[in-house]
């Protein structure tokens, strides 16, 4: 194979087209090279280690921070937050008050971890709260006039919204009007008007200058909590009382992964930290669902991802919404394992119904999307479940390389409910706002890499007519530069628990701080057996006789299970991240195909 003529990243093992059609690229350029070179001399390092950090950016006068970030070196004051003294002030006064405080989260993972941090904090101080998590085929998204008035019904004197809220302006307007404050503890996109509130703070807010933009709601909540538990000391409370919120964090690293928000700066300080306390099992809720996820390792943002994540967001999917909050907040080991059984369930549940509303969607997109042409895949069913069309339109994306939209069709309103998935460096967020702005949609929000819509159906064809030329640029630059970025290359034999455990020093890894990716070159594929669903096991050998094994995912059927199997016997170049496989008692490293290319 010949290397890639075009400037930019060289070709990794000359590999220019892969046998799943994408090119292999250093990640590193020439001035990165001599960083790993510096990094791996001066701090003692593995080689490959020193390649991965140099990768990512990070210069070798900052590599001790990147290795073990701290919240103490990375958190800023709170107060830097447009309106946080405000919150903190509303929200001192509730405790000092013993008012009732009802939270309204939304109803995924972000939400949930959200509404519990405060919810815990809150209680520590004798504060009566009701968590409210909306219904999605009932309630929709975010707070309506309705739910106001029924939490004001309940004596709420102060409702905070976590993970929504900042485009809620007829709800909050309500809450006004009946003399019950709001505030609001947000991360998405917000407009040029802002809801009438007591506050809000959101990062993400046009006159907010924190630099925090990147922080999922659960990360605003615990900057708040920080920034209240430092008033409640000012004001003479009882510090007696005060919750342990370092021991927090393991439900802050839940909600950061699951968001899928970058795992850089602050955002990987919480999860590195939260991951450490999360592997205790101490919080009721967490062990529990650790437990019926069949999790017996030590936790990794992978699982938090994968495993726990997905199972607290089926009760907001498909069952009741409220289930990963209460699971989070109870401090009673029954009833976490009742929750976390009926989560494992509804999740098992929810995967069937994805599965089948994937194959129709995968159908429909070719004659849907006028052979592949347009720049945003846009799919949608009446037949379909609102809460599985973002899983849909994530699945999608992948498949394409495209931006997705899965619309689930109300035949009797005409209204569909959509959610949308973008790739990295296209901005999904903004042009759905863009799209409400222009009444193409009948609501909508989100940030850069996935949104939630509401759309008419007689809007459809001028809704893809404006994503398709608003994003079709931005798409078509994402595509051309979507090679796979190789961290180093390894040898069979060099696939060890020592290698692994230090490259997991540059972890953890997810969006922002992507999972290294390391190529075994012309190893002989030996084995390739059938696993679990859809998965396919194999091992390999390299030329001085060394051997390990590997999995590749969901493959069986795809391109590149069927290279995989049509190259057993035959040498390949092999590409993937490493694992730990501890079944059985044992521990092995295990390489997670995700390409591989024929040698030249």
């Amino acid at each position: 194979m010949t290397g890639l003529a075009q400037a930019g990243p060289a070709s990794f093992l000359g590999v220019s087209r892969s046998l799943t059609g994408r090119p292999w690229l250093d990640r590193l350029d020439a001035a990165a090279h001599r960083e790993a070179l510096t990094i791996a001399q001066v701090h003692g390092l593995r080689d490959s280690l020193a390649r991965v950090i140099a990768g990512r950016g990070v210069t070798v006068a900052d590599v001790p921070l990147f290795l073990e970030p701290t919240l103490r070196d990375l958190m800023p004051d709170p107060s830097t937050l447009r309106d946080m003294d405000a919150a903190v002030d509303r929200l001192a006064r509730a405790i000092k008050g013993r008012e009732k405080v009802a939270i309204f989260g939304d109803y995924d993972v972000d939400g949930a971890t959200s509404a519990a941090l405060l919810s815990l904090f809150l209680r520590a101080y004798g504060v009566e709260t009701r968590i409210r998590i909306p219904d999605r085929i009932v309630d929709g998204y975010g707070p309506n006039a309705g739910i106001i008035r029924e939490l004001a019904g309940e004596r709420a004197t102060l409702i905070v919204t976590v993970d929504c809220g900042i485009t809620s302006f007829e709800a909050l307007a309500e809450a006004r009007r009946i003399g019950v404050d709001v505030v609001v503890l947000d991360h998405h996109l917000a407009g040029d008007t802002l809801p009438d509130a007591a506050a809000v703070v959101n990062p993400n807010r046009q006159d907010d200058l924190s630099g925090l933009g990147r922080l999922a709601a659960c990360g605003v909540v615990f900057m708040a909590l920080v920034a209240l538990a430092r008033r409640i000391r000012e004001h003479g409370l009882a510090a007696s009382l005060a919750p342990d919120l370092m021991g927090m964090l393991d439900i802050v690293a839940l909600g950061t992964v699951a968001d899928v928000v970058p795992l850089t700066g602050l955002n990987r300080a919480f999860v590195r930290q939260g991951l450490k306390i999360m592997r205790r099992r101490e919080r009721p809720g967490l062990a529990a669902l650790m437990d019926a996820a069949g999790l017996k390792e030590p936790a990794e943002a992978y699982h938090l991802g994968f495993l726990l994540g997905p199972r607290i967001n089926a009760g907001g999917r498909i069952g009741n919404a409220e289930l990963g909050a209460q699971l989070l907040t109870t401090d009673d080991p029954a009833e976490a394992g009742r929750i976390a059984a009926e989560l494992d369930r509804l999740n098992r549940e929810r995967q069937t119904l994805e599965q089948m509303t994937l194959l129709q969607a995968e159908d429909m997109a070719p004659s849907d999307d006028r052979s592949g042409e347009r720049p945003v895949v846009v799919v949608g069913s009446a037949d379909w479940h609102p809460g599985v069309v973002g899983l849909v339109a994530s699945r999608l994306k992948d498949r394409f390389q495209r931006p997705a939209v899965a619309i689930a069709w109300d035949p009797e309103t005409g209204l569909g409910t959509g959610s949308a998935r973008s790739l990295p460096g296209v901005d999904l967020g903004r042009a759905v706002k863009a799209a409400v702005a222009e009444g193409l949609l009948v609501k909508g929000g989100g940030h850069a890499m996935a949104a939630g819509l509401t759309v008419r159906q007689d809007s459809l064809d001028a809704l893809r007519d404006f994503l398709d030329a608003r994003l079709g640029a931005d798409i078509a630059q994402a595509r051309e530069g979507r090679g796979l970025l190789v961290d180093a290359a390894l040898t069979a034999g060099g696939l060890n628990i020592e290698l692994v455990t230090e490259i997991a020093r540059a972890g953890p890894f997810g969006q922002g701080n992507p999972e290294p990716l390391f190529a075994l070159p012309a190893h002989v594929i030996t084995e390739v057996m059938p696993v679990g669903t859809a998965h396919l096991r194999f091992r390999c050998r390299a030329a001085d006789g060394s051997t390990a094994g590997g999995i590749a995912f969901r493959a069986q059927g795809q391109p590149l299970g069927e290279a995989l199997e049509a190259r057993r016997g035959k040498s390949a170049h092999l590409l993937g991240s490493l694992s730990t496989d501890r079944w059985g008692g044992r521990e092995k490293v295990d390489l997670r195909l995700v390409d591989l290319a024929d040698p030249a």
